[in-house]
């Protein structure tokens, strides 16, 4: 299982040149990854390209960016262009839905027909990456267009993926998952099953499982715990995380937080690779001596891997 991190809210006018230096960090720590999520922040991949472009080597992440608000070929000419910024086989476009309060409350677009959508979505986007010209026309989207935009390698395409519907995209037309506030039992039972057995079927390679989840190594786990409960209160409330974390018996997001001390810390990171876990992306949560103590526990789970 490869180790990344994800990247930490960087705010300001300096915010870009804060990004470029957890990249560099993360790259002389060891980590094979670095995701950034695409909230109401910064945009994931302008950034990537700004930041990335600077500190080489290390593979970079979108977890994820919506696709409602964007065209599938204007977001496979920016990814290709991101691509080009950063140098070959160094992006993974993560991709999602996001979520009906955010797509119809905030931007205005309908959230009607989630995976007919998504369908329809990779069937123009996966194409234009390798260089495809598309001609699709669909219910919820259309596109008659082929890009010129110069390939550095190739784009490979994770899908947010937690709904049956959902996972049989990832596992029969991406290249495998991102997955958020999802513990390692429900990996186990359920996400890994189901990717890998619409990847056999649609004959396409063995599917990345990207895991992100809260990590503190700490002394006081139950305060951890709490404090991440309390920092990421709205996940436990957003449908598709809720179904996840139900799925996994949590009651919110602190249940699936990795919390405890280092050797209890490095058995749970443990217990993802033996559920079938890819890539884990590690959310540090914890501040002062823990973020130390719980970045110090990760480079050595990734020395002694």
């Amino acid at each position: 299982m490869r180790i990344g991190i994800m990247a930490a809210e960087t705010g300001g006018d300096q915010a870009l040149g804060k990004l470029a230096d957890q990249l560099r960090r993360a790259t002389d720590d060891g980590f094979a990854s670095v995701w950034m999520s695409n909230i109401f922040g910064l945009d994931a991949l302008t950034s990537l390209a700004v930041a990335g472009s600077q500190v080489p080597g290390i593979e970079l992440g979108t977890a994820v960016v919506p696709t409602y608000p964007r065209h599938p070929a204007v977001l496979a000419q920016q990814a290709l262009t991101v691509a080009l910024a950063v140098g070959p086989g160094r992006l993974a476009l993560g991709i999602g839905l996001s979520h009906k309060i955010v797509i119809e409350d905030m931007y205005g677009y309908s959230f009607d027909k989630p995976a007919r959508h998504m369908r329809e979505y990779l069937s123009v986007l996966v194409p234009l990456l390798d260089g495809n010209p598309v001609s699709v026309d669909g219910s919820t989207l259309s596109a008659h267009i082929g890009l010129s935009t110069p390939r550095a390698g190739r784009v490979p395409v994770l899908l947010a993926a937690l709904a049956p519907r959902m996972l049989e995209l990832a596992g029969g037309h991406a290249d495998g998952t991102v997955l958020w506030m999802t513990g390692p039992a429900t990996v186990r039972d359920y996400v890994v099953p189901a990717i890998t057995a619409a990847a056999s079927a649609a004959g396409r390679p063995s599917p990345r499982v990207v895991c992100a989840l809260p990590v503190c190594v700490t002394s006081d786990p139950d305060a951890a715990r709490a404090s991440a409960e309390k920092e990421l209160a709205i996940y436990g409330q957003l449908p598709s995380y809720r179904a996840m974390l139900d799925r996994e018996g949590a009651a919110g997001p602190g249940d699936v937080a990795i919390v405890g001390d280092e050797d209890a810390v490095a058995a749970q990171i443990q217990a993802l690779a033996d559920a079938g876990v890819s890539d884990f992306g590690a959310a540090e949560v914890g501040r002062g001596e823990d973020r130390e103590r719980t970045r110090s526990l990760l480079k050595a789970v990734i020395a002694a891997s």
